[in-house]
């Protein structure tokens, strides 16, 4: 029988024994790379504890070694102390909530895309999720700091009907406050809420 090219005879036994042992080597090499690959570790393949291979002369002491750390991110986490943020004291709000300025926003959105418009029930579903959308972005560029905003708003056809819509929420009465704004047209009327929640 022959393995890689060399004959099994008793002459070459020691040859054939350390081509073979070079060969196991070099597939248990690539295969410990491979998997230190998947898992993302580092290798210290090919540094101070492997021998270059040297076919003609010396084979007597070939060897190879795999050394690698365990996987990053594993031991980290344990050796850092969390971080722990400082309270700031703020119960209550450095800037109060604009109403008023809300209030003009909201007529302004409002008319603007209303006052034309005639009453169809998928028009106006769209124009309910798009006029809201405006009014939020409007009312986020006043840059009023730890408030969250809501918008809803209501369109219904107008036909000699009486409506009344109400809200109720439970908030801090010092800090937290709304806006509203009503409107009608000889087709519809549309109401515009803002709330705005103070969030310590």
């Amino acid at each position: 029988a022959a393995y890689e090219g060399w004959a099994c005879n008793p002459g070459n036994r020691q040859q054939s024994d350390c081509k073979r042992k070079e060969d196991m080597s070099d597939t248990v090499r690539d295969k410990a790379a491979r998997l230190l690959k998947k898992r993302g570790s580092i290798s210290s393949l090919g540094s101070h504890e492997i021998k270059a291979k040297e076919f003609t002369g010396r084979t007597k002491d070939s060897m190879s070694t795999v050394s690698y750390m365990d996987e990053p991110g594993h031991h980290d986490d344990n050796l850092r102390p969390p971080v722990q943020m400082e309270n700031t004291y703020h119960l209550g709000p450095a800037k109060c909530f604009p109403v008023a300025t809300v209030n003009n926003i909201l007529k302004d959105v409002v008319t603007s895309y209303l006052e034309e418009e005639k009453y169809e029930a998928e028009l106006c579903r769209q124009m309910t999720k798009t006029i809201s959308e405006v009014i939020k972005a409007r009312v986020k560029d006043l840059m009023i700091p730890r408030y969250k905003i809501i918008v809803l708003i209501y369109i219904g056809q107008l036909d000699k009907q009486s409506m009344q819509i109400g809200s109720r929420c439970l908030w801090d009465t010092t800090s937290d406050t709304f806006s509203s704004y009503a409107f009608k047209n000889r087709s519809l009327f549309a109401v515009a809420n803002v709330y705005a929640v103070y969030f310590e």
